[in-house]
């Protein structure tokens, strides 16, 4: 019985997980890695959900996000992403062993990307990372190859670049821009964070909770 109780609701947890994701317009791919659900029964559930809502959500087709300078395109994706990676690094889900993380892991790993990723869209809203593009991001910065966290030697804070083509601190390039693009209140936030220790959760804790205090008084 208890080994029945224990089936039923980890199938309720990815069938919820699934649903979430779904929401968030994630792409079948990802919703199976992070659920172990199959193809067949995700597009059931997606037929399902779009039966019982009144805006369907929109099923996005191709290829997932695999373009690194989306996220360092200009100065507003570069405070998006940095903050991103702050909700990330406070949600635990810097895991140098991301890819190789067993089935109750994975189902971890979805709910808390997915709390991070909404927390982030409360913050910064509307937003031009979506869920597909944070999902990359979580990926690449995991595996550290690409993308990589560079420290500015001027305002000692940090910011997302890319391994190969390193570009100049967004904050400190703002700054000397003779005509500043207004920015939302928490990117602004996030830019001026200090992120030299955000590999360390408590430091990211703090920053997190400075951020969210003085976006929402």
């Amino acid at each position: 019985m208890h080994i029945s109780n224990d089936r039923y609701f980890r199938e309720r947890r990815r069938h919820d997980l699934a649903l979430r994701m779904i929401r968030h317009q994630a792409r079948t791919c990802t919703i199976k890695s992070c659920t172990g659900l199959t193809d067949d029964r995700i597009r059931r559930l997606c037929k399902a959900y779009a039966l019982q809502t009144q805006s369907p959500p929109v099923r996005r087709r191709g290829k997932s996000p695999r373009r690194i300078g989306f996220f360092t395109r200009n100065a507003q994706l570069l405070f998006e992403s940095a903050c991103l990676t702050s909700i990330f690094c406070t949600f635990g889900l810097l895991r140098p062993n991301f890819r190789t993380a067993d089935e109750e892991t994975w189902l971890e790993i979805g709910t808390l990307f997915c709390d991070a990723f909404e927390t982030h869209r409360q913050l910064i809203e509307p937003g031009e990372i979506t869920f597909e593009h944070a999902w990359f991001l979580l990926q690449q910065l995991n595996e550290g190859q690409d993308l990589k966290l560079t420290r500015c030697r001027q305002c000692q804070g940090q910011y997302l670049s890319e391994a190969m083509t390193p570009v100049a601190c967004p904050t400190c390039r703002l700054k000397r821009s003779p005509t500043r693009p207004e920015l939302p209140t928490a990117l602004r936030l996030a830019g001026n964070l200090t992120l030299a220790n955000i590999a360390h959760r408590q430091s990211a804790q703090r920053c997190y909770t400075r951020l969210v205090t003085n976006t929402l008084t």
